[in-house]
């Protein structure tokens, strides 16, 4: 009977696939992403969100998220919090611009609430079609780079000096050693196909630490935290300040741009895709993904977004929601090692950011480096965000240059409508707001 009805809901049959297939499918999904568990709690908790509140937030979110894109959409894509989007949260608007962690939930929610109504009136095609391919190159390797400066810094690798602002820390300390090391086996294991390196580089990183007395194990399984410290706190009065503006339209400019690339970039990888080269159910998978982004930021995390990592699920032979809802099954049961999550110091998730920096570069190699007014907004706007410690102002200068160089050089048809009213929107912010 339940055969049946699974077959009968996912269309198993019709997608070639069977619940063996699915299910494990969503485990591999799940091995490649989990950790995020361990990463997101420990950048947000940097802003003074409760530590066992956002592990508890970040499995509920993800859970939510893939039931809907699995039950609703029928997709084999999970979702998770983003990364990228979390550090922004912590050193950009809470740590960078002084707003409070609630106002800066409360920034995800109208985001998320934006998405939506997007979603639902069909504005996002347009708003897609209108950024220039180089720009969302440029943000992708920023965010990026972004990582990579907060992993190094985190590592003690990089740290800050008078003379020349950043200088090169003491790599015999264990915190780099130990974030060196993670990263270099994550790296490797990635090459080599191994499912969830690094989960893996991390949990190992974490386990040579306790065994020669550089961390201290806080046990394994356990009730869930309390998510009171975080349930419905965020602040969606004080994310209406003129100067969030630019916040709320960062999360929201990810968002979109990373959720469409991944949606797009996993179906076609499953051949998901109609005869067009389109993706069915492009609606229900975007409104997902932005009602997980609403929940989310109620219970206490930042943005909720589709993870690349379900390519892995699907080259396991996922084709169907099922798999999705076997990876929130999963985050679901990954409420209760709370301590394990609580283990895992600093030093073992900087390796992973650095990976996953090293993967969202990537981008700068499909950017035009022959036309300069292509090439001069990609590096600005990738180059602005680690070095300003914002996403919000590697996309504003990424749109002001863009607009400026390309109006100097005379390519006007280059521009549209779109891209100039945001350029002129962002000049105004930094000459009468900042």
């Amino acid at each position: 009977m339940m055969k049946r009805l699974l077959n009968d809901h996912f269309k198993l049959d019709e997608h070639g696939t069977s619940i063996r297939t699915e299910v494990i499918a969503g485990i591999t999904t799940f091995l490649t992403m989990a950790y995020i568990i361990f990463v997101n709690p420990s950048i947000l908790s940097e802003a003074g969100v409760d530590y066992g509140a956002v592990f508890v937030a970040t499995c509920l979110a993800a859970a939510i998220g893939c039931l809907i894109m699995g039950l609703w959409a029928n997709y084999p894509i999970a979702l998770a919090p983003g990364m990228g989007l979390n550090a922004f949260f912590t050193y950009g608007v809470v740590l960078g611009m002084g707003y409070s962690w609630e106002a800066a939930l409360g920034a995800v929610f109208l985001s998320g609430v934006t998405f939506f109504l997007l979603s639902v009136f069909k504005i996002r095609e347009w708003i897609i079609n209108s950024i220039p391919m180089s720009l969302r190159l440029g943000i992708a390797a920023g965010i990026g780079l972004f990582l990579a400066m907060i992993a190094l810094q985190n590592a003690g690798i990089v740290v800050d000096n008078d003379a020349t602002l950043l200088a090169l820390g003491d790599l015999s300390s264990p915190e780099a050693l130990y974030a060196l090391l993670g990263f270099f086996v994550i790296t490797a294991l990635a090459y080599l196909r191994v499912t969830g390196a690094v989960m893996i580089g991390i949990l190992g990183v974490t386990l040579l630490a306790m065994l020669l007395g550089h961390n201290e194990y806080g046990g394994l399984v356990s009730a869930p935290p309390s998510i009171a410290p975080t349930f419905m706190a965020m602040d969606v009065a004080g994310a209406f300040d003129i100067a969030m503006l630019s916040v709320i339209f960062a999360f929201l400019f990810v968002d979109l741009f990373d959720t469409s690339g991944t949606l797009i970039g996993v179906a076609h990888r499953g051949g998901l895709l109609d005869e067009q080269g389109k993706l069915p159910r492009l609606g229900r998978a975007l409104m997902a993904d932005s009602t997980a982004s609403m929940a989310g930021a109620a219970l206490g995390t930042s943005t909720t977004t589709s993870y690349i990592e379900s390519a892995s699920g699907i080259a396991s032979g996922g084709r169907t929601g099922l798999t999705a809802v076997v990876v929130a099954v999963l985050f679901l049961v990954s409420l209760f090692f709370a301590p394990l999550a609580g283990s895992i110091p600093a030093y073992a998730t900087a390796g992973a950011l650095l990976y996953v920096a090293v993967l969202m570069a990537g981008s700068l190699a499909h950017a035009d480096w022959e036309d300069a007014t292509e090439a001069a907004p990609v590096l600005i706007a990738a180059l602005a965000m680690p070095l300003t410690f914002s996403i919000a102002e590697g996309i504003a200068l990424g749109f002001i240059s863009y607009t400026a160089i390309k109006a100097l050089a005379g390519r006007f048809k280059d521009l549209n409508p779109a891209v100039v009213v945001l350029a002129i929107v962002f000049v105004l912010k930094f000459l009468f707001l900042d």
